[in-house]
């Protein structure tokens, strides 16, 4: 993703978090952020039936294999957390504006974190006890508006809260699936290859992160994907770990160590290191995209656009077709999914987190 689409990106997420005015039919002026708050309050409402929350932030997706496994999860949770309502939100703007036109899925309305927090905190609901369950896989860029969600919410940033409320509720935060390099990463490894240890003794399973890029890496988290691929080949050397977006580990990179490593030739299975299937694995990843005009040009950050990653391997002389694609996101493998449900447990179980006080808590 180029820095363009990120200014975008950010840009419409205000717009959604902000609201804009409109006009109804009787020509009132409404705004849309009314609209959206007083429809998630009439949700959660309507869903109350414990004095504790999970609320579960995905970036989001316009797919229904992506929407299977956030239905999934949020059952999960469930059945993990029965003293806790759960429920799920988008922090991606243009992910919730394209749900709700129905792109690639009938229209479904999705809403972002604020819009929860604060239904939260209104009169005839005001849970004693949030816990805010971020499901992304690096505490990367988007992580970090997670953090913001919260900071806004316990701070009050609109002035339409209760302070007395938001000084005295309990606000608990999951982290994500990578968070720890010496304890996730490692766990994480051990469950992607107990399930495709089989694959990895017959050819090279690529996994496919997303990636910051270097101006967006955050808390430096893009080396997770390094750790990763280290973690994994401790039981493989034919376990590698790319990105769409880190500068010096794109496809081109992967292809480059796999080469260092003698393997020049065979089976090559491509699976998405994210939370969903959706637009990334379907396209960049699985897709048909192709530029090969008798020879692949990279770009300025050695990058091959315009080619999946089914596509390159492919040209580059390898097995890699539909059959090896492993269409999966992470949120769909139980043992995996397992690891951010232990974040959550790990969040509950361990001291509340001081937003009130500060925006920027030490």
């Amino acid at each position: 993703m180029k820095k363009i689409k990120f200014f975008l990106m950010a840009l419409a997420a205000i717009v959604l978090s902000a609201g804009f005015v409109a006009c109804n039919d009787d020509d009132d002026n409404v705004s849309n952020w009314q609209k959206y708050q007083d429809a998630v309050t009439k949700n959660v409402k309507a869903n109350k039936k414990s004095s504790k929350a999970i609320l579960l932030v995905a970036f989001g997706s316009t797919w229904q294999q992506a929407y299977d496994a956030f239905d999934g999860t949020v059952n999960a949770y469930k059945q993990k957390f029965p003293g806790y309502d759960v429920f799920l939100s988008f922090s991606s703007a243009i992910c919730i504006n394209r749900a709700a036109a129905g792109e690639n899925v009938d229209p479904r309305n999705f809403y972002a974190p604020n819009f929860w927090l604060n239904a939260f905190a209104q009169e005839g609901v005001r849970y004693n006890e949030i816990v805010v369950q971020s499901l992304q896989v690096i505490p990367g860029e988007e992580y970090t508006r997670v953090i913001n969600y919260i900071k806004d919410f316990a701070n009050n940033s609109n002035g339409d809260l209760d302070d007395n409320y938001l000084s005295r509720v309990v606000l608990k935060l999951g982290v994500p699936l990578l968070q720890d390099a010496e304890k996730d990463v490692p766990e994480v490894a051990k469950q992607l290859n107990a399930l495709y240890k089989t694959q990895a003794a017959e050819g090279v399973v690529a996994f496919m992160g997303h990636g910051n890029p270097d101006s967006y890496d955050t808390y430096k988290a893009n080396v997770r994907y390094t750790q990763l691929e280290e973690a994994l080949q401790q039981y493989s050397k034919n376990y590698f770990v790319g990105t769409v977006d880190m500068m010096g580990n794109f496809k081109t990179h992967v292809l480059g160590r796999m080469k260092a490593a003698g393997i020049t030739s065979g089976k090559v299975y491509c699976h998405p290191l994210m939370s969903i299937d959706g637009d990334h694995g379907h396209n960049d990843m699985a897709g048909d995209d192709d530029a090969w005009n008798n020879g692949y040009e990279a770009n300025e950050e050695g990058e091959v656009e315009d080619t999946s990653w089914k596509m390159f391997f492919s040209r580059m002389g390898y097995e890699c077709n539909n059959s090896t694609m492993i269409e999966k996101g992470l949120l769909e493998l139980p043992t995996v999914r397992n690891v951010w449900m232990q974040h959550t447990q790990d969040a509950i179980d361990g001291e509340a987190l001081d937003f009130y006080h500060s925006k920027n808590p030490e």
